[in-house]
């Protein structure tokens, strides 16, 4: 079997192939002027390899507005984008990035550049959990992925499947995350705050029962799963 970090490569190699047509080809891009100089949004329109990292970063942040078609440009520059996200280079809010591809409409794309994208999520999910501490924070990850795919429940599968190390010592950062001054009782992830996590973690949680997130952290868990506050903590 092909090892987490090599199918992430081979997922990467894969979305390049997939986008290929879009990236080689010059196209005209209408963009902010007071932004962008000249020569940056020439670069945008040429070929896509050859666009530097901190432009790819920049458009992968700015708002839609900044562009005359904004959903074209992103989906041009998503396996770009999308590269430099997993290997850690682009220091965007991963659920900046995850709202955005949701703007830029990827689940209408053409089915081989879509299918190319959800097999880099599960490449990255996959080895982010045989990994720790690795390049990228777990919640961050699950944001990008849960949030771009409008859920959580596949990935929360993959990770209860998942019994290594390295997967329950990223369950431990989670939780330390999700159960800080209560955020579990109503988390939203996305940058947008558009997708309820709350709702599947909770239940999700429970079902691994307090041997897998220590006892403690279960009974805390029930209590939200109750509608109860949890007490803080000092």
């Amino acid at each position: 079997m092909t090892d987490p970090h090599r199918r992430l490569r081979n997922a990467l190699d894969a979305l390049d192939v997939a986008f290929a047509p879009l990236a080689s080809d010059a196209i005209t891009f209408g963009g902010c002027t007071h932004c962008y100089a000249d020569s940056d949004l020439a670069a945008l329109e040429g070929p896509v390899d050859q666009v530097p990292d901190d432009l790819i970063s920049s458009v992968a942040a700015k708002s839609v507005g900044h562009w005359d078609d904004f959903p074209a440009l992103y989906r041009r520059m998503t396996p770009r984008i999308v590269r430099l996200l997993v290997t850690d280079q682009l220091h965007v809010n991963h659920g900046l990035i995850a709202s955005r591809l949701v703007t830029a409409g990827w689940h209408d794309w053409p089915v081989p550049q879509r299918d190319a994208l959800e097999r880099v999520w599960h490449a990255w999910w996959r080895s982010t959990l045989h990994e720790h501490p690795g390049s990228a924070y777990i919640t961050g990850v699950l944001e990008t992925i849960a949030v771009s795919t409008g859920t959580l429940a596949p990935w929360l599968t993959i990770w209860a499947g998942t019994r290594t190390e390295a997967a329950d010592r990223h369950l431990d950062d989670a939780l330390d995350d999700w159960l800080f001054e209560t955020q579990l009782t109503n988390l939203r992830l996305g940058f947008y705050d558009e997708l309820d996590a709350t709702a599947e973690l909770v239940p999700w949680l429970l079902s691994l029962g307090a041997a897998r997130i220590g006892a403690t952290r279960f009974f805390e868990v029930e209590r939200i799963s109750l509608g109860q506050a949890m007490p803080h903590h000092s």
